[in-house]
């Protein structure tokens, strides 16, 4: 009886730390419920299946033709955090105060790159501001691995941290050029930085190499 009582408590306390381990932190909220893709849509609607919800592991991931994933809802200031996985030489990334039409020319992408390893980084290697930022260090995780990244923007900062590596501060208003970045490199933004909206949807992408995302959580600043 006492190995049974045993027992019990210890599955009791295992289904407890799963449940505080899927909970959003204190003051954060989650945009993705493991269980379904509720407050997310599809441009164009057409590509929907290549999004896959695996509710017994609790994660969103593309299977299939190219395409991206956005939040319904809009976001201005605030700190994103969520865990990563990619393939073998994935090309990914996440989309923050973008619109969803235009992506690549109306907001900001952070790249998320197999590019575990590379001895030298740059503009378009993990946890780089795309185009716009490199990375002080090459934090991603190998291949199949689960990487953890938090972005943080507010007013003109963006700040992105990954696996504990601060990576990228950056200040948009010092990017008052189309086409140029404050050193002097070119970037492809026709509209410089500190005039892209400070508002917009977050959106998963992809280049047509699987990537998972879990334990999705936001916390308005």
């Amino acid at each position: 009886m006492k190995k049974i009582f045993l027992l019990f408590v210890a599955a009791i306390l295992t289904l407890s730390s799963l449940a505080d381990k899927d909970s959003p932190p204190e003051g954060f909220m989650s945009l993705f419920d493991g269980q379904s893709l509720k407050g997310w849509s599809f441009i164009p609607s057409e590509i929907e299946p290549i999004w896959k919800v695996d509710s017994k592991n609790g994660t969103l991931g593309r299977v299939g033709r190219n395409g991206a994933i956005w939040t319904d809802d809009t976001y201005g200031d605030f700190i994103l955090q969520l865990e990563f996985k990619l393939s073998r030489n994935c090309n990914s990334g996440i989309f923050v105060r973008s619109d969803p039409q235009n992506p690549v020319q109306g907001g900001f992408e952070i790249q998320l790159l197999d590019s575990h390893g590379k001895p030298s980084i740059g503009t378009h290697d993990c946890g780089a501001l795309y185009d716009a930022v490199v990375p002080s260090a090459n934090a991603v995780k190998k291949a199949g691995e689960w990487n953890q990244i938090q972005i943080r923007c507010k007013g003109p900062i963006i700040e992105i941290t990954l696996n504990g590596h601060k990576i990228v501060s950056a200040n948009l208003d010092r990017w008052t050029f189309p086409e140029q970045n404050p050193d002097g490199s070119k970037n492809k933004f026709k509209t410089a930085l500190k005039d892209l909206p400070r508002t917009g949807h977050i959106g998963f992408q992809d280049h047509g190499h699987n990537a998972w995302f879990r334990n999705v959580y936001l916390k308005k600043l």
